[in-house]
């Protein structure tokens, strides 16, 4: 488990150092947990006469103490989509970043094409074919089947 203070320090770690070194308009960051599970605390007193005033674990539910992430082996915590240039930069942001979590991570670079499940020559073909748009920060295939006039539209998208 994650807690959602380590994921905003680690988020501010590796943003601070993508301004510096990218300018801010030149990459987009998204963290890809979110803390839903509560913890709970169940706060006992500790001084003379306690005894009388708790009944100790019994009917113990707790206050909320904590917001969390519960985290998979593998399961991708950060990324950060950049031009070719600023590459190692995120390398080294997101190696930052790293620190602020317990256990092992590790940093790759993906083979995809930005936050898209295509890989980035899947997606050049994909692209220059026109079977792909943009939907804000991802893309949507268009299907090959549905109406004629969509067809009719793909052609004259084929041959402009």
């Amino acid at each position: 488990m994650i807690s959602s203070e380590a994921l905003e320090s680690a988020r501010i770690a590796a943003n601070k150092l993508m301004v510096t070194m990218a300018g801010k308009d030149n990459f987009h960051m998204r963290v890809r947990v979110h803390p839903w599970h509560t913890v709970r605390i169940n706060k006992m007193l500790s001084c003379a006469g306690a005894d009388r005033l708790q009944q100790g674990m019994r009917q113990a539910y707790g206050k909320p103490y904590i917001k969390t992430a519960r985290v998979g082996i593998d399961q991708i915590l950060m990324s950060i989509r950049t031009k070719p240039q600023f590459v190692k930069h995120a390398q080294e942001a997101l190696n930052r970043s790293r620190f602020k979590f317990a256990g092992r991570q590790k940093v790759f670079i993906s083979r995809r094409w930005g936050f898209t499940p295509h890989i980035m020559a899947e997606y050049k073909r994909l692209e220059s074919a026109g079977l792909i748009e943009g939907d804000g920060t991802n893309v949507k295939v268009q299907p090959i089947h549905g109406p004629f006039k969509n067809y009719v539209s793909w052609v004259q998208r084929q041959h402009a």
